[in-house]
């Protein structure tokens, strides 16, 4: 029997998941027994817009006007001071959730029913956030449950004075190597927007492919030509056709491109099927995946290679973990990505990259495309990287006075 085989994942994965269980267990209990007396006191959200530089075809609105960067900041105050802060970061071009869902969805249903929860109290935690925001074909609202997720990590971590990913207890990596995301309208411009990012000591790259092959094509061609030796990754978005993704990626793959992210819409699953028979490239799933539990289910039927793993996407660091063991587990790759977080959103990825020891460059385009911060001190890319943060929780301080310049009103 394959060691990749159904029930050997099965028992591999209840062991995994056992495990990472009980570090959640030891972790509560410790805090428990700490802050035994301690509740959830207020949450408060904060809209944002950040604005934005350069062309991102996400941030686009009306005759491609920029519409800058929604995010929701979330606050939690415990019942004895200590505050947390999350980012839920929606993007409406790239999913159904918006600034204003966010907003009204923690303000008016998620609060209520978690005040006077034990911030530490996963299990409950969990129960409400899926009993009151129903699941559809997976978890409901997952950006907007995301930015609950963080805030608690962070509050959590303060109140034991330890990093979010401590109580993880793995050894992994202290910078996370990212790579520069290229989504040009013509192609006249690669060459710039290549220049761009070595010019900030990047010397890795992601490009925005689909729906046009051709286009797709010759932007690989010279991406490969002026940066020979960098990691090369192309992501659909979910925008080929099933007939068109099995055509271009041998093409690709000729190219020296390493894998294709999300070729085809999410639900085309005998489709994703077809091309990874094919074997011409790796499939990389990244809209498709939301919880461990459709993860589990398309491994089983053969239908990717890996996870482009986003935090914000599949509702925070505690359900990215489960799937990253799960990857990890069947022995399938796990690349970094981001929903061109900012700050603690930001923070969130690198703290979780790091401790899993991201072996790729991680397409974290926040520090590329939004001018603005609200923390005490803004991230800095050196050398096209990223240091993890390692202070207290998610190991980055909010300023508040720095708020209302991006704030807007719901």
């Amino acid at each position: 029997m394959s060691p990749h085989s159904p029930s050997n994942l099965n028992r591999r994965q209840f062991l995994k998941t056992t495990a990472a269980g009980a570090a959640g267990f030891v972790f509560a209990s410790t805090i428990a027994q700490e802050k035994k007396n301690v509740t959830i006191q207020t949450i408060q959200t904060f809209p944002l817009i950040y604005p934005t530089v350069g062309r991102f075809k996400f941030f686009e609105g009306p005759k491609g006007r920029p519409t800058g960067r929604p995010a929701v900041l979330v606050k939690i105050t415990a019942s004895d001071g200590t505050v947390g802060w999350g980012e839920s970061v929606p993007i409406p071009k790239w999913s159904y959730e918006t600034l204003e869902t966010v907003h009204t969805t923690i303000n008016r249903y998620l609060a209520p029913e978690l005040l006077g929860l034990h911030p530490a109290d996963t299990q409950a935690i969990e129960a409400v956030l899926k009993s009151t925001i129903a699941p559809s074909f997976s978890t409901g609202q997952p950006i907007c449950k995301a930015g609950i997720d963080l805030a608690l990590a962070d509050l959590n971590g303060r109140l034991l004075n330890q990093n979010a990913a401590q109580p993880w207890k793995r050894k992994g990596r202290d910078q996370i190597t990212l790579s520069w995301t290229l989504n040009p309208r013509t192609l006249d411009e690669i060459e710039g927007l290549i220049a761009q990012g070595q010019a900030r000591g990047y010397k890795n790259f992601n490009v925005k492919v689909a729906p046009d092959a051709k286009f797709d094509l010759e932007i690989c061609r010279i991406v490969k030509r002026l940066v020979p030796d960098g990691f090369l990754w192309a992501d659909a978005n979910g925008g080929y056709d099933e007939a068109t993704a099995l055509d271009v990626m041998p093409k690709l793959a000729k190219l020296g491109v390493p894998v294709l992210e999300q070729p085809l819409p999410a639900n085309r699953l005998t489709g994703y099927q077809r091309l990874k028979k094919q074997g011409a490239l790796p499939i990389i799933m990244d809209e498709g995946i939301v919880s461990a539990v459709e993860l589990e289910e398309f491994i089983k039927l053969g239908c990717l290679d890996g996870v482009a793993m986003k935090p914000a996407r599949c509702g925070g660091l505690t359900e990215a973990r489960r799937q990253i063991e799960v990857v990890l587990n069947a022995g399938l790759m796990f690349l970094g990505s981001g929903l061109t977080d900012p700050d603690s959103s930001l923070a969130a990825s690198l703290i979780l990259y790091g401790a899993y020891d991201l072996k790729y460059p991680a397409a974290l385009n926040g520090p590329q495309f939004i001018n603005g911060s609200v923390l005490k001190q803004p991230f800095k890319v050196e050398n096209g990287a990223l240091a993890v943060p390692t202070g207290p929780g998610l190991g980055v301080e909010i300023d508040e006075s720095k708020i209302e310049p991006f704030s807007v009103k719901i």
